[in-house]
């Protein structure tokens, strides 16, 4: 069962209390945004999302909010090198991804086998595995057409 926004918020609220931050309508309002995300997005895609309902906010805010959500484990980023990152709202089920080097389109997938193959590579070398994360890079069939 997926956790609803209010659960989400909730969390934060106590994470942010026992760090002794202050409560942010901001924070919230940008973890709101990722509930609500379809896909993957930039920082530049939440800041506009966010300004609809709050025109003040600004990017910064945004970036520092994302690096914070992230630090506490409610969101997740995947890397664009230079063309930077894009987040999704941890949810709490495990997958990975693919990555179209041309679009930027995100294929998000579940294998089985690929995960037991991950798990059965680091036993084998004595790996105690924790958590992992694997983005695959190509070229999606949109592209390649």
């Amino acid at each position: 069962m997926q956790k609803s926004l209010e659960l989400y918020l909730e969390d934060l609220r106590s994470i942010v209390k026992a760090r002794g931050l202050k409560h942010s309508a901001q924070r919230e309002l940008i973890l709101k945004t990722l509930f609500n995300a379809s896909c993957h997005m930039t920082p530049e895609e939440i800041y506009h999302e966010v300004k609809k309902e709050n025109p003040s906010i600004g990017l910064a805010t945004v970036y520092r909010t994302l690096s914070f959500l992230e630090k506490v484990n409610f969101v997740s980023s995947i890397s664009f090198g230079s063309n930077g990152k894009k987040y999704e709202l941890n949810r709490g089920d495990h997958h990975d991804h693919m990555i179209c080097i041309r679009c930027g389109k995100i294929i998000e997938f579940f294998d089985e086998e690929l995960e037991r193959l991950q798990e059965e590579i680091a036993r084998k070398k004595g790996f105690k595995l924790s958590s992992h994360q694997m983005n695959m890079y190509g070229i999606c069939q949109e592209c390649q057409a």
